[in-house]
């Protein structure tokens, strides 16, 4: 890969954050291969095709298949960069012990097709010391080649470790724009792994070791974690002390140096609820807060199943709208999500009085079947629901007019109608007539 030849480029893992990486680098004119498990999601893209919900990803990736500049594939090919993002998900031990599988197993396809000066680069969200764990198993399949950190010689390869930092919603404008972080097993790793990022990040690459780049990526996310904890701790002792947090969260940030957070339901996606967990199971006793943190998230969920099963069964035979499935606004991603939590959980408790809107999905999730609760819209749910409970902050809920649900007991777990906030462990609240 030198001056301004292109390098051939596999990435490993067509989700969230793979489809769109390799879309952006297939349109800076680097030729990608993407690769995937999924035969039909390898099918979709191959027809210019997306299989998940992005802001003008559906056109990016239909303009760059078009011109051949990125193919879908279900066997890595060989290639000059490959890079790794597959999933990072738990173990099945009840312990939250992260599962690197995934990982591994697609390194050891890498090392099949690996060749002297090929660069590899994981981007998973992974817990300290992964990118090592990778280089380790590359060496002991590939004792032919010279890896970094284990030769005194010039490595054949580079290995290096560089986390995205994106919101969904801003995917694509985010791994254009954002700052990066890489992290190379060495810093000559990290300066190739810089080399090739520059050809499409715009915003400011800084150079680390693979090790602290993982734990950068974690850290950031569990800040975020125990922050938002703060805000849903709040939001509890307010609903105990029957006080209305979105008032107080208001006035405290008058304060010049207080920026309190929005509470909900609880915190979801495959970022902020589970990469807390890494940093916990690397160093269990120096990571007290930061546990406490991701308890009270997930006593938020169930603090408002509490709260919803009250008003509910207050209110004897109101059919009920549960508002909202996906971990965040305008979003079609479920996982982890504290709405679709909440809302299966009083769908099997109150069954057919039980109505759900989300716009962006087809069909209910599986934990829904055998409850009857139902998939409507908004308007639907609107004229024939006397309880509506908000769970997303999906726009096309922000925009209901006063009106429009003024004959509604509204419980509002994300304060987007502030007209409308009524408690429901409070005594009296009644169906209007």
């Amino acid at each position: 890969m030198r001056g301004e030849e292109k390098p051939q480029v596999c990435v490993i893992g067509l989700g969230y954050i793979g489809l769109p990486t390799a879309a952006i680098i297939a349109r800076a004119n680097c030729p990608v291969t993407g690769v995937d498990v999924t035969e039909s999601v390898v099918e979709t893209i191959n027809r210019g095709e997306i299989h998940i919900e992005e802001v003008d990803l559906d056109g990016l990736v239909r303009g760059v298949v078009q011109r051949g500049m990125l193919k879908a594939s279900t066997e890595i090919v060989p290639a000059d960069v490959f890079v790794i993002a597959v999933p990072t998900p738990f173990e099945k031990d009840g312990h939250h012990t992260p599962d690197t599988s995934y990982v591994m197993s697609a390194a050891a396809e890498v090392a099949g097709v690996l060749k002297k000066g090929d660069t590899i680069i994981l981007e998973s969200t992974s817990p300290v010391g992964t990118t090592e764990a990778m280089r380790e198993l590359i060496s002991g399949l590939r004792p032919d080649l010279k890896l970094p950190g284990k030769t005194d010689e010039t490595p054949d390869v580079a290995i290096a470790y560089c986390p995205e930092r994106v919101l969904p919603g801003k995917i694509l404008e985010e791994l254009t724009h954002n700052d990066r972080s890489i992290g190379g097993i060495t810093p000559r790793c990290a300066r190739k792994a810089l080399a090739f990022y520059k050809r499409f990040v715009r915003g400011t690459c800084v150079t680390t070791d693979a090790r602290s780049a993982e734990m950068t990526k974690l850290v950031e996310n569990a800040y975020r974690d125990v922050n938002i904890a703060f805000a849903n701790e709040l939001s509890m002792i307010s609903d105990e002390m029957d006080l209305d947090v979105w008032e107080v969260i208001k006035l405290a940030n008058r304060h010049p140096r207080v920026n309190i957070l929005q509470p909900g339901p609880g915190v979801g996606g495959h970022c902020i609820a589970v990469d807390p967990y890494f940093i916990i199971h690397g160093a269990p006793e120096q990571s007290p807060l930061i546990r406490t943190g991701r308890e009270v998230n997930d006593a938020k969920m169930h603090h408002v199943v509490e709260q919803a099963t009250k008003l509910i069964e207050a209110n004897p035979g109101a059919p009920v709208a549960c508002l909202g499935l996906a971990f965040k606004a305008n979003i079609d991603d479920f996982r982890e999500s504290p709405a679709r939590f909440v809302a299966a959980k009083i769908a099997r408790q109150f069954g057919e009085r039980v109505k759900i809107v989300e716009p962006y999905a087809a069909e209910l999730p599986r934990e829904f079947e055998s409850t009857g609760a139902e998939l409507v819209d908004i308007d639907f749910a609107l004229e024939n629901c006397g309880i509506l409970i908000v769970l997303v902050d999906h726009d096309i809920f922000k925009v209901v007019p006063a009106e429009e649900r003024q004959h509604a007991i509204v419980y509002d777990t994300r304060g987007i109608w502030p007209d409308a906030q009524m408690k429901p462990s409070k005594p009296g609240l009644r169906l209007a007539s």
